[in-house]
C-alpha cells in the first residue's frame, strides 16, 4: 500500500500543473493575443512563470512579445523593488548588459556604410593606442571584423576584477592596462567572447565621429527608433524606474541587493539600460527592415549581413553574426543577444521566419532567460505561445472553456505537490509547471458528468496506475472549490 501511494504520488508529480492564481502581474494582451488558442498558452506561460518565481524566490521580471512589428503582449511579474513592493512592469528599466553590443555593432556598420572604415581594416589603423602584445605573430592582424565576431583572440576583459568588485575601469585605465595584456589565442582561430573587443569598438566609434560613444548611440540610433527611455549613460532622474538588481538566491534563502553600478568605459560592451516597451521598438525595427526593406539607420541588406552567421560554434547550434548571436534549432533560428550584469539577466531574440520577437528582462542573477537553458523563459514562449500565434489564422473552429468549468480552474495542494486544473488547447487538463516544460507532462481530463472528470490515456503510453481514475471537485458554502479528489487522494485550493 505504501509503495502504491508513492507511485501514484510520483505519477501526479509528473502530470499535474501548479498555477498561481494571484500575485503581482501587470501588463496587457492585445491583437492576436486575444485569440483563444493563444490566450490559453499565455495562461500556461503565466502560471508557469509565477510558480517558478514562487518556488525559486525570484524577485521580478518583465516580458514582451512582438508579432508583425506590433507589441502584442507585455507584462511584468513580481517586484522591481522588493523592499518598496514596487511591481515590475513593461515600463520598468533594466540594465540590459551585453545587448549593448548590438548598438555598438550597428554604429560600426553605419560607419562602414558611410565609407569611414572597412571591416577588414586592422584595429590599429583606427586606434593608435591598440598596443596589446600579439603572442602569435603568424596570425592575422586583429581587424574590426574580428572584434565584431569575437574571433580576435583578445582577453575577455581589461585587466580588472570589475565583475566582482564592481569598479569598472575608465577609458584611461583600459588603455593603460592594454599595453600590459597579450592576446590569448591567434586571431581567427576560435570563437572567444570578449567584452574588451567591444570596448575597443566603442572607442573606434568615438574616434571616427568625434563624439562620445554614448552620445553617438543615443542620438544616432535610439532617438531615431523612439527609444526615449533607453540610454547608454544612465540618467539619474530615471532611478525611480530602475529595477533593483539582486544576486542569486543563497543557501539560507537570502539575496544581495546590489547598488547602482556604472559601466564607465565598458559601456559599449555592457552599459545600456532599457525597458520592454523600448526594446519592442528595437525588435519591430529589425522585423520591418528585414521584411519590407528600406534604409532606416542602416540598409536592410546591412542588417541581414549582420544577422547571418559569420562564425559557427561547435556543431552549428550557435553562431555569431556581426554583433548578433544566432541560436540554431530544428524549428527556427533565433537572432539576438542576451545580457548579464550585476543583478540582471536579459534576453532579446527574433525569429525572422515567423516574424516574431521575444524579450525577457529579469532583475536577479538566477533567472533563466537565455535560450537553451533548462528553465528558459524564452524557450517556453517559443515552444508554447509562438506556435499558437502561427496557427491562429488557420484555426477554423476554436474551443472555449465551458462556463460551468471556469470555477474549477485553479491551484490545489497536497503533500506531494501543487496541482493545477486548466483549459489548454481545447481540453481540460492537469499539468505541472514546477518543471522545466510542463507541456510534456499534460494529463487530459475527459468530462463524465457535472464536476467529475476521468484521467485519459491520450498522449501517454506509461503511467503509475492513474489512467481511468476520476477527478472530482467539491464546493463549499461560498460556491468555490474547497477540495479536489484525484482518485483516492485529495488536494485543497491554494494561492500565491
Amino acid at each position: 500500500m505504501i509503495m502504491n501511494m508513492k507511485r501514484f504520488g510520483f505519477y501526479l508529480f509528473l502530470c499535474s500543473l501548479l498555477t498561481v492564481t494571484s500575485g503581482r502581474v501587470l501588463g496587457e494582451r492585445k491583437g492576436v493575443g486575444l485569440h483563444p488558442q493563444v490566450g490559453q498558452n499565455l495562461d500556461l506561460l503565466e502560471v508557469w512563470i509565477k510558480a517558478r518565481m514562487a518556488y525559486a524566490g525570484l524577485p521580478g521580471l518583465s516580458i514582451g512579445i512582438v508579432h508583425d512589428q506590433e507589441l502584442i503582449y507585455s507584462k511584468g511579474f513580481g517586484f522591481a523593488d522588493i523592499k518598496e513592493k514596487k511591481p515590475a512592469t513593461p515600463e520598468t528599466l533594466y540594465r540590459i548588459a551585453s545587448h549593448s553590443k548590438l548598438f555598438t555593432a550597428i554604429g560600426i556598420m553605419q560607419l562602414r556604410d558611410q565609407g569611414k572604415l572597412q571591416l577588414d581594416d586592422p584595429v590599429k589603423k583606427h586606434l593608435s593606442g591598440f598596443n596589446i602584445a600579439i603572442t602569435h605573430p603568424e596570425a592575422h592582424q586583429v581587424t574590426i571584423r574580428h572584434l565584431l565576431t569575437h574571433s580576435s583572440g583578445l582577453p575577455r576583459e581589461p585587466v580588472s576584477a570589475h565583475w566582482v568588485d564592481f569598479d569598472f575601469p575608465s577609458r584611461d585605465e583600459v588603455f593603460a592596462r592594454l599595453g600590459r595584456q597579450q592576446t590569448i589565442l591567434p586571431s581567427e582561430s576560435l570563437f572567444k567572447y570578449s567584452n574588451l573587443a567591444y570596448n575597443l569598438l566603442g572607442e573606434v566609434i568615438a574616434q571616427k565621429t568625434k563624439q562620445s560613444f554614448s552620445d553617438y548611440v543615443e542620438n544616432n540610433i535610439m532617438a531615431h527608433l523612439g527609444m526615449d527611455d533607453s540610454s547608454v549613460v544612465f540618467p539619474g532622474e530615471a532611478k525611480s524606474r530602475l529595477a533593483v538588481g539582486y544576486g542569486r538566491r543563497m543557501p539560507d534563502g537570502t539575496r544581495e541587493a546590489f547598488p547602482f553600478i556604472d559601466a564607465r568605459a565598458m559601456a559599449a560592451a555592457t552599459g545600456v539600460t532599457s525597458s520592454i516597451n523600448d526594446m519592442a521598438k528595437f525588435v519591430s525595427w529589425q522585423l520591418q527592415l528585414r521584411n519590407k526593406g528600406g534604409k532606416k539607420l542602416i540598409e536592410a541588406r546591412t542588417l541581414k549581413e549582420m544577422q547571418r552567421p559569420h562564425w559557427l560554434v561547435g556543431d552549428w547550434k550557435h553562431g555569431r553574426g556581426l554583433g548578433f548571436g544566432v541560436v540554431h534549432t530544428s524549428e527556427r533560428d533565433l537572432i539576438g543577444h542576451s545580457g548579464g550584469y550585476p543583478g540582471y539577466r536579459t534576453a532579446t531574440n527574433i525569429s525572422s521566419r515567423e516574424d516574431i520577437g521575444v524579450i525577457v528582462f529579469a532583475n536577479s542573477l538566477d533567472s533563466e532567460v537565455y535560450p537553451g537553458s533548462s528553465w528558459s523563459i524564452t524557450d517556453r514562449i517559443f515552444d508554447w505561445v509562438v506556435p499558437a500565434i502561427n496557427g491562429a489564422k488557420e484555426v477554423k473552429e476554436t474551443q472555449h472553456i465551458k462556463p460551468e468549468w471556469k470555477p474549477l480552474v485553479g491551484t490545489y495542494r497536497m503533500v506531494w505537490q501543487d496541482s493545477h486544473v486548466m483549459f489548454l488547447d481545447g481540453q481540460m487538463c492537469l499539468l505541472n509547471p514546477n518543471s522545466p516544460n510542463p507541456k510534456k507532462s499534460i494529463t487530459l481530463l475527459d468530462h463524465i458528468s457535472e464536476n467529475t472528470f476521468k484521467i485519459s490515456r491520450k498522449f501517454r503510453t506509461f503511467d503509475y496506475g492513474a489512467v481511468g481514475e476520476t477527478v472530482s471537485f467539491e464546493f463549499g458554502p461560498d460556491k468555490k472549490v474547497n477540495r479536489i479528489n484525484i482518485g483516492a487522494l485529495y488536494a485543497e485550493p491554494v494561492e500565491f
